[in-house]
């Protein structure tokens, strides 16, 4: 029970994580239409700057702080100088303008910080474990993501229903056109809009850094699964990325911690973890086929 518990914790973790990616990613799409598949460069930038702040100030509280506005600012400047023309454009230019931003982010990492990796300790007043239940410790860093996760659903939950500006970008979304005319700039309201996904990418590139290595390309492997999470929630909407990367990370994380026990009753063990394995890694698309047959826009699309 203890195990099942632990691994409940590990999969909302992951769903967190993930939905730090997919929450600046489905508003980039969903408001402007714009198929990013270099969202993950946002998230590998943020991790690196973010590790190199905390190992030469010792201050993980200092590194998370230099790798938000980082990148916050090359998003922005991502959108005004490529992204800006591609709105009106097909989504096959999209993706072949922005693959093209994978490989030229990528390779700048390689120049500037090498092709090595790094590594990023967890910080001491978050290092450790914390005992929820008897017998059932935890360690207090992975908490510490869940917590942020959630606070970070919160904002975006009052700044999208209770504030000016939640109110013009869900308006800009709706029609561009009509916004412009009554006086709002749209143009840089997306470059804000865009500054906050990439931002909210570098802040899960930075909770990763802990417990992933810091790599050139490391965020290709993430924005797979956050396409995936985005496709199940509904394209657009925040309340859907929550629920699409709670449900992955659940799955996902249950299915390759308990499938390989559920398969040795059966198989013997070298069949059943490869089995295991193979059905756990394919446990995220089939929930994803199953949820698009039951309803095609996803969970909780944005018109709802």
């Amino acid at each position: 029970m203890l195990l099942i518990l632990e691994q409940i914790l590990n999969g909302l973790q992951l769903g967190i994580t993930l939905f730090l990616m997919s929450a600046g990613l489905t508003l980039v799409f969903g408001i402007m239409q714009v198929i990013n598949l270099a969202h993950g460069s946002f998230y590998m930038i943020g991790a690196y700057v973010g590790a190199t702040v905390a190992a030469h100030t010792g201050s993980f509280i200092l590194g998370l702080l230099a790798a938000l506005p980082a990148a916050a600012l090359v998003g922005m400047a991502a959108e005004a100088l490529i992204f800006r023309r591609l709105y009106d454009r097909e989504h096959l230019d999209q993706v072949l303008a922005t693959f093209g931003l994978i490989m030229f982010f990528n390779e700048l990492v390689r120049i500037i910080w090498g092709r090595q990796p790094l590594f990023m300790d967890v910080p001491a007043w978050l290092n450790g474990n914390i005992e929820l239940l008897p017998g059932l410790a935890y360690p207090v860093f992975r908490l510490a993501v869940i917590f942020v996760g959630l606070g970070v659903a919160l904002f975006l939950w009052i700044m999208f229903s209770k504030t000016r500006l939640g109110m013009q970008i869900r308006a800009g979304a709706s029609n561009r056109a009509m916004i412009s005319a009554l006086g709002v700039n749209i143009k840089l309201l997306y470059t804000w809009v865009f500054g906050l996904g990439a931002m909210l990418a570098g802040l899960a590139g930075v909770m990763a850094g802990p417990i992933l290595a810091v790599e050139s390309g490391m965020g290709e492997s993430i924005l797979i699964l956050t396409f995936v999470v985005i496709v199940i929630g509904g394209i657009g909407s925040v309340r859907g990325a929550l629920a699409g990367a709670l449900l992955v990370g659940m799955v996902d994380t249950l299915g390759r911690a308990f499938l390989p026990g559920i398969f040795r009753l059966v198989f013997d063990s070298a069949s059943a973890d490869n089995a295991a394995a193979s059905i756990a890694s394919m446990s995220i698309y089939i929930l994803m086929a199953a949820i698009l047959v039951w309803k095609p826009q996803g969970l909780f699309p944005a018109h709802n």
